[in-house]
C-alpha cells in the first residue's frame, strides 16, 4: 500500500517536474533518454538494396514527435575494426561445407547466403525474404563463428522469436556441429539459442535476485529459465486476474481521485462522499463493468484494460513511473484513462513486490536502467554471452528491446569488448505492431546501433531467392505491399519451377462462411487430392489461414480429421508452409486508436502514426498469409477490400 507521505511526495515531484522542468534531475533524464532513442531520419519510400545508408523522403502523414533529444557524447558501439576473419578460415569453411554437402548433411549455400555466413562487419543487417533459407544460413554462420573464427560458445547468443523456433534452431545446430565434430550438447544448445525473454531471465537471475514472473503466475507448465515470448500466450489466467483485481480494489479504496476517474470512465454516477474526503466510512467494491477504449476490439474490466495498455506503453519505451500525463497530446477521455492507469500501476507494482514478482517489461526496464548507469553490480561473466549476438526475426523487435540491446552492448564496449550484432529479418513480414513492435527499428538500424570509424554503417546484405513458392505466388504477395510506403526495396527470385495446375492467388469473393461452409470443405478436400497426385509435394498439403480463431474453429469442427490439413491464425503460421494455402479472411480495416496515436507520438521512436502503422501491417499480414503457399493460394472473402481489393484489380488486368 502506498502511504499518504508517499502519495504526497509523488504529487509534489510531479508538480515540480511540470513547473521546473529544467532541473538537474530532468536534464539527467533527458540525457538518458537520448542514449536510447535518437530521432529517426525522415520517412523513406524505399531503401536501395545496394546502399547501406537509407535514402529518405518526408511522410504524407506523420505523428508529431517530442523534441529531438540531445546527442550522446559518443554514439558508436561497433568497430571500428572488422571482425577477425582470415582467408585461411574462409577457405577451411568452404572446404568443410563442400564435404557436408557431398555427405548430404546440408544443402549447398548460394552466393548471397555465403555473404551472410562469412561477414566480417561487426554490425550486419540481413534482409531475408520469405522462403529464403535464412534459418539454415544462420546455423552455418554460427558454425563458422564457433569452429573457424574461434569464438567461444560462452560469448555467443542466438535469439529467436519463440520457444518453438528456438527448438528447431537447436536441433539444426546440433546436427551440423556434430558433422563438424565440435563438442556441443543439448545443454550447451539451450544456453546459446534463446528467446529475448529467456536471455533476459539469465541476466535477471544474477542482477535482479532471480525474480518470479507475473506472466507465469498460475501456469505450472512453464520454466523459469525457458521464458517464451508473451506474444504467443493467450489471455490472462485467473491468478493473474486476481492479483490485478486486488491492486485495482486497493487503489479504489484508498484513492478518492482514482474513484472519481473510474466512475467517469465507466459512465457511472459520482461515487458517494461521506463527510470529508479523508473521513469515508465504507468504500464499496470497485466496479467491474466492461470498459472499451476506442480502437480496441472488446470491452474489458478496467484493471485488465490498464494492464494491456501499460504493456504497450512499456513496449514502445515509455516509463510509466516517469510519465507526465500533461505532455500527452490526446483527447480528455484518453488523458483521463492514462491518469487513472498511472495511479493504478503504482498499486500493481506494490502488489508485485509484496509477492516477489516482476513483469517481463519491468525486468527489461530495470536491467536497461542498471546497464545504462554503468552496469554497477553486473559481472563480466553475466554479460559475456551477449558479446556476439545473432538475432532472427529482427523486424518484430520493440523499442524496449532496442533499449536493452543498446545498453548491454554499450556496457560491454565500455569494458573494451569487441561486440558484434547480426540482425536477420524481413520488414515485409513485420506483424506485431499491435504489441509495440515496428519494422522502423530494423529500417533505422544504424540510428539505434551505430558503428565507429570505417564500421560507422552496418553492412546490408540481401537474401532474395525464394526457395519456397512459385513465381506467381511471390508476385501476388509483393503486389499487396504496394501501399506500404516505407519498406526495403527488393524483388524476390523464385527458385522453384512451375508445374501444370500451379497458380498464384485465386480470389473467391462474396463468400459467407456460415452459408457456404460445405463448399469450402469440398474445396479443401479437392486440394488435398490434387497434392496427393503430385510427384513431390510438401508434407502439409493444405494450410488454412485466418486472422481470427473463430472461422478456423468453425472449419475444423466440420473437417475430416484424416486429411493432411493444418489450420492456424496468420500470426501463428509465420515460418510455416504448405503446398496449398487457403485464406479465409475479409481484410477488415483496423479501427482508429486515438490513445495509441498519442503514445506513438510521445515515444519519439516512430515516423508513422499508430493508425498508419496498423494499415501497413494489415497489408504485411496478407503478404505473410500468401507466401505460406508453395504452388497454389486460394483466398475466400466476403468483401474485396484492402489486400483483396489489390488482388482483384490485379486479376482483372489483361
Amino acid at each position: 500500500m502506498l502511504s499518504a507521505v508517499k502519495r504526497y511526495k509523488s504529487l509534489l515531484s510531479g508538480a515540480l517536474l511540470r513547473y521546473f522542468p529544467r532541473t538537474t534531475a530532468y536534464l539527467r533524464a533527458e540525457r538518458e533518454t537520448a542514449l536510447f532513442h535518437p530521432m529517426p531520419t525522415r520517412r523513406a519510400k524505399k531503401v536501395s538494396a545496394s546502399a547501406s545508408k537509407t535514402k529518405t523522403a518526408s511522410a504524407k502523414k506523420r505523428a508529431r514527435p517530442r523534441a529531438r533529444p540531445s546527442k550522446p557524447a559518443s554514439t558508436g558501439i561497433y568497430g571500428p575494426a572488422p571482425m577477425a576473419v582470415g582467408d585461411a578460415q574462409i577457405q577451411a569453411m568452404r572446404e568443410r561445407v563442400a564435404q557436408a554437402v557431398s555427405a548430404g548433411a546440408i544443402g549447398c549455400p548460394s552466393d548471397e547466403q555465403w555473404a551472410m555466413i562469412l561477414s566480417r562487419n561487426p554490425a550486419t543487417r540481413i534482409f531475408a525474404g520469405a522462403g529464403s533459407g535464412k534459418s539454415t544460413t544462420l546455423v552455418l554462420r554460427v558454425v563458422f563463428m564457433l569452429c573457424h573464427m574461434g569464438i567461444e560458445a560462452e560469448r555467443l547468443t542466438v535469439i529467436s522469436f519463440t520457444n518453438a523456433s528456438c527448438a528447431q534452431l537447436r536441433e539444426q545446430l546440433l546436427k551440423v556441429l556434430d558433422y563438424w565434430q565440435y563438442p556441443f550438447d543439448a545443454g550447451k544448445a539451450r544456453q546459446v539459442v534463446r528467446t529475448f525473454h529467456s536471455a533476459m531471465a539469465v541476466l535477471a537471475k544474477e542482477v535482479l535476485n532471480n525474480p518470479q514472473w507475473f506472466e507465469q503466475l498460475g501456469d505450472k507448465t512453464t520454466s523459469a529459465s525457458e521464458l517464451d515470448n508473451p506474444l504467443t500466450s493467450a489471455r490472462l489466467r485467473p491468478a493473474q486476474q486476481r492479483l490485478l483485481q486486488q491492486a485495482y480494489q486497493a487503489c479504489y479504496a484508498e484513492e478518492p481521485d482514482f474513484r472519481r476517474q473510474v466512475h467517469s470512465l465507466l459512465g457511472l454516477p459520482e461515487p458517494p462522499v461521506s463527510g470529508a474526503e479523508s473521513q469515508r466510512t465504507a468504500v464499496p467494491k470497485a466496479p467491474l463493468d466492461g470498459f472499451k477504449l476506442v480502437g480496441e476490439f472488446t470491452p474489458l474490466p478496467l484493471f485488465e484494460a490498464f494492464y494491456v495498455q501499460a504493456g504497450f506503453m512499456q513496449s514502445i519505451g515509455i516509463r510509466l513511473d516517469q510519465l507526465t500525463t500533461q505532455t500527452l497530446v490526446c483527447a480528455a477521455r484518453e488523458r483521463l484513462f492514462i491518469e487513472a492507469l498511472v495511479v493504478f500501476w503504482a498499486y500493481f507494482q506494490a502488489r508485485l513486490r509484496e509477492q516477489g514478482l516482476m513483469t517481463f517489461d519491468g525486468a527489461f526496464q530495470a536491467l536497461t536502467h542498471r546497464l545504462a548507469a554503468g552496469g554497477a553490480g553486473i559481472s563480466a561473466q553475466a554479460l559475456a554471452p551477449f558479446t556476439h549476438l545473432l538475432i532472427d526475426e529482427f523486424q518484430d523487435i520493440s523499442p524496449q528491446i532496442v533499449q536493452w540491446l543498446q545498453a548491454m552492448h554499450r556496457c560491454l564496449a565500455r569494458d573494451k569488448a569487441a561486440v558484434s550484432l547480426m540482425a536477420i529479418g524481413d520488414d515485409w513480414q513485420s506483424i506485431y505492431g499491435w504489441r509495440g513492435s515496428s519494422p522502423e527499428l530494423f529500417m533505422d538500424f544504424d540510428t539505434h546501433f551505430p558503428g565507429k570509424g570505417k564500421a560507422k554503417h552496418s553492412a546490408v546484405l540481401m537474401l532474395e531467392t525464394n526457395y519456397r513458392s512459385i513465381e506467381p505466388v511471390i508476385r501476388d504477395g509483393e503486389a499487396v505491399l504496394a501501399g506500404v510506403e516505407f519498406k526495403q526495396g527488393k524483388t524476390s527470385k523464385a527458385f522453384k519451377a512451375m508445374q501444370p495446375g500451379d497458380h498464384g492467388v485465386r480470389l473467391v469473393s462474396g463468400f459467407d462462411l456460415n452459408s457456404r461452409l460445405p463448399e469450402l470443405l469440398k474445396e479443401i478436400k479437392a486440394q488435398c487430392a490434387h497434392v496427393a497426385s503430385r510427384p513431390s509435394a510438401e508434407r502439409t498439403a493444405v494450410l488454412v489461414l485466418s486472422r481470427r480463431n473463430q472461422p478456423l474453429q468453425s472449419i475444423q469442427a466440420q473437417l475430416d480429421k484424416k486429411l493432411p490439413v493444418k489450420a492456424y491464425t496468420i500470426h501463428r503460421a509465420k515460418g510455416l508452409q504448405a503446398e496449398v494455402a487457403i485464406i479465409v479472411d475479409d481484410c477488415s480495416s483496423p479501427e482508429k486508436h486515438p490513445l495509441r496515436n498519442a503514445l506513438y507520438a510521445h515515444s519519439g521512436f516512430f515516423r508513422n502514426s499508430y493508425d498508419q502503422a496498423m494499415q501497413d501491417e494489415s497489408l504485411r499480414l496478407a503478404y505473410v498469409a500468401i507466401t505460406r503457399g508453395v504452388s497454389r493460394v486460394l483466398w475466400f472473402t466476403q468483401k474485396t477490400r484492402g489486400a483483396t481489393q489489390v488482388l482483384a484489380r490485379r486479376a482483372s488486368q489483361p
